[in-house]
């Protein structure tokens, strides 16, 4: 566990910060032509706060219908809203798949074999056990973590065709590391669909640029300083028709005896992992990919981590260690604000 006194008396257990990456518009001000004023429309869906700005002051019902959409994909993807397609899969252990559901199972379970298993979406229930997401967060009994370790394992999960079953009763599929990524991608294909060039679509930090500024100007998207307050940027972006992902380990965390328990945990200890990373934030043409790959590159840590998004040339990321250094992928500095 990380023992560092000097960030953690700026750990928070909610479950919610509204942005791991803060999304500045470039100062809606600046955007002086009429006839691109932005329209944002806000709710709170999917378990966090959604913001959809388009530019373009006619469009204000399809960011309205973004939202909507938002709350249909939690009818699939949510794990504890028991009327679910996923929570109803869990419930069941075995299950016909809507072709969404089915798309992002196999997705995750890709990254599960690029990592070896260190990422695993069978981790939910354990989760759970640490509370996170309440106002008494606790760490589990050495003895519930181990018996719940044993219901853990991505392997578990087998795919025929569009059937879906668990092997384990008792295990759960956990799709929050790269659902909101795949909703992102869908929510700009219905805008591009429609004609919209500019947007800015936020599920709660995953941010996903259409183009850029009406004015030729890339957007602008700064990554929050790990421990500190949201408005605090470590590093400012210029992005272009691009997602931008980040998991961190000041997202939901408590202390407890002086040590740090986040909400990545290593699927082979049941404790959050302990490998000097503090932050991941992976940019790319794919949101999907980008959440997936922001939590598979943690688990994986520092130096594997920089390996494979070096091998993915539409990929880069950057790694922020304990002592706040940055540390880039290969083309991740060209993305840097000048």
């Amino acid at each position: 566990m990380i023992n560092k006194r000097t960030i953690l008396h700026n750990c928070t257990a909610k479950l919610l910060l509204f942005a791991t990456v803060v999304l500045l518009i470039c100062a809606f001000a600046g955007c002086s032509v009429s006839h691109t004023s932005p329209i944002s429309k806000t709710d709170f869906t999917l378990n966090t706060v959604v913001t959809i700005t388009v530019y373009n002051e006619d469009e204000a019902a399809l960011a309205e219908k973004c939202i909507a959409m938002c709350r249909d994909y939690e009818r699939i993807f949510s794990r504890t809203n028991v009327s679910s397609e996923l929570a109803q899969l869990n419930i069941q252990g075995s299950a016909r798949c809507s072709d969404d559901l089915l798309h992002v199972i196999n997705t995750a379970l890709h990254y599960c074999e690029v990592s070896d298993g260190r990422f695993d979406i069978t981790t939910g229930k354990l989760s759970d056990m640490y509370k996170f997401a309440t106002e008494e967060p606790a760490v589990p009994s050495a003895s519930d973590i181990e018996a719940e370790l044993a219901h853990v394992g991505y392997k578990n999960i087998k795919v025929n065709g569009n059937i879906v079953t668990l092997g384990d009763p008792l295990a759960e599929a956990d799709l929050g590391a790269i659902a909101k990524g795949y909703i992102a991608d869908r929510l700009k294909d219905y805008l591009v669909e429609n004609g919209v060039e500019h947007a800015i679509i936020n599920l709660g930090g995953n941010v996903l640029c259409v183009g850029g500024r009406p004015d030729g100007n890339p957007f602008t998207v700064d990554i929050q300083y790990p421990f500190k307050d949201q408005s605090e940027k470590i590093a400012t972006l210029s992005i272009d028709d691009l997602s931008v992902v980040t998991s961190g380990i000041y997202e939901r965390c408590f202390e407890s005896g002086g040590r740090l328990y986040h909400h990545i945990l290593d699927p082979a200890t049941g404790y959050p992992y302990d490998n000097g990373l503090v932050s991941v934030s992976v940019v790319g043409p794919c949101s999907e990919d980008c959440d997936a790959l922001s939590t598979t590159l943690f688990s994986m840590g520092l130096d594997e981590g920089l390996a494979l998004i070096d091998s993915l040339p539409e990929y880069s990321a950057v790694f922020i260690t304990e002592d706040l250094q940055l540390h880039y992928s290969e083309g991740f500095e060209a993305l840097l604000k000048k």
